[in-house]
């Protein structure tokens, strides 16, 4: 029987401040490595937090800036020390992140660092959610790809290891293309998020604790993976660091709802600190990956439960670039000689 043990963080950041944040994602993977996890996941844009003032005004100038000089690029230092954490403690790091890239545009990215401390991928979330479009940039065709194999060496072996962000998790199309790359272990990151407050709640269902944790169930269920359903806390100090009392997101202390899901849907965790949205910490699950086996002897989308003489999904994997070099004209043909 193979078992991996794995770790689901419900953590807050350092709002705003990207050294600080990477500190302390550095001591959580530590943390995760000495729990025995091989695998240690992070919510989305962690790295260094979820944008929350977005939902409560659409543009913060100043907040915007600081937030670009503290989002994590590429090619940093900070990625190094990230990537050195993980081999140094031969952990798999999901990593959900605020890319900057050399222009200075923002991308909600994520990343997935091998045991042996190679980025293994990197992807940016191809359609950010409504608000998200105010500071976000779209992804491309490469980031269609959010599926890697990664060695953990004996007795485990290659296991396939996969990633969405938030509401990518709605998106039928992306879901079928993701399952089609055959990830055991799939990681859903979502930001802060608040529970339902009943039929007036003054948002949508699908954002809420509830919702959320509905659309990675429901993933596991089609996709027969185990999820690791990763949230981040957003508590006073958020809310203060971000202005965002009035909004839509982070208006109160909480939004940590972390949680293992088995491949056939069900929630295989309790809730840390008894439920308290604002309790930080990890949570550990041992993940007996015959279930996945199993699970998909009776339901695979992308195999013996599909259909593909009558559906079929088309993909277009290029990455589109705001430079493309012309094509040297084309030469005639030399005419033939006829004499």
């Amino acid at each position: 029987m193979a078992t991996i043990r794995v770790a689901v963080t419900q953590a807050e950041p350092v709002w705003l401040d990207l050294a600080e944040s990477v500190h302390k994602a550095c001591g959580l993977i530590v943390e995760a490595a000495e729990g025995g996890a091989r695998i240690v996941a992070f919510a989305e844009a962690w790295l260094p937090g979820y944008p929350g003032w977005i939902w409560a005004r659409p543009v913060d100038f100043e907040l915007q800036t600081r937030y670009i000089y503290n989002s994590l690029a590429i090619e940093s230092d900070e990625m190094e020390q990230l990537k050195a954490t993980a081999k140094k403690h031969s952990i798999a790091v999901v990593l959900g992140f605020s890319e900057r890239s050399p222009s200075n545009s923002l991308y909600i990215a994520q990343a997935i660092i091998s045991p042996q401390g190679d980025l293994a991928l990197h992807r940016r979330k191809v359609k950010p959610t409504h608000m998200e479009r105010t500071i976000f940039g779209d992804g491309s065709g490469d980031d269609l790809t959010n599926v890697v194999e990664l060695d953990f060496g004996a007795p485990l072996g290659k296991i396939k290891v996969g990633t969405l962000a938030c509401w990518e998790h709605t998106q039928p199309l992306l879901k079928y293309h993701s399952i089609t790359q055959g990830e055991v272990i799939h990681i859903s990151m979502w930001p802060p998020i608040d529970p339902t407050t009943g039929v007036d709640h003054p948002g949508l269902w699908s954002m809420t604790t509830e919702g959320c944790q509905n659309l990675s169930q429901t993933y596991a269920v089609e996709s027969g993976t185990y999820v690791l359903h990763s949230t981040s806390v957003c508590n006073q100090a958020g809310i203060d660091a971000m202005g965002t009392h009035n909004g839509l997101s982070c208006r109160q202390p909480g939004g940590g709802h972390s949680c293992i899901i088995g491949p056939d849907g069900r929630r295989l965790t309790s809730p840390l600190g008894d439920g308290k949205a604002g309790t930080e910490g990890i949570l550990y699950g041992d993940l007996d990956l015959t279930k996945v086996v199993a699970t998909r002897g009776f339901l695979d989308i992308v195999g013996h439960y599909s259909r593909p003489d009558l559906l079929w999904l088309g993909v277009d994997k290029q990455q589109k670039e705001v430079v493309i070099p012309k094509l040297a004209a084309k030469q005639p043909e030399a005419e033939q000689d006829t004499t």
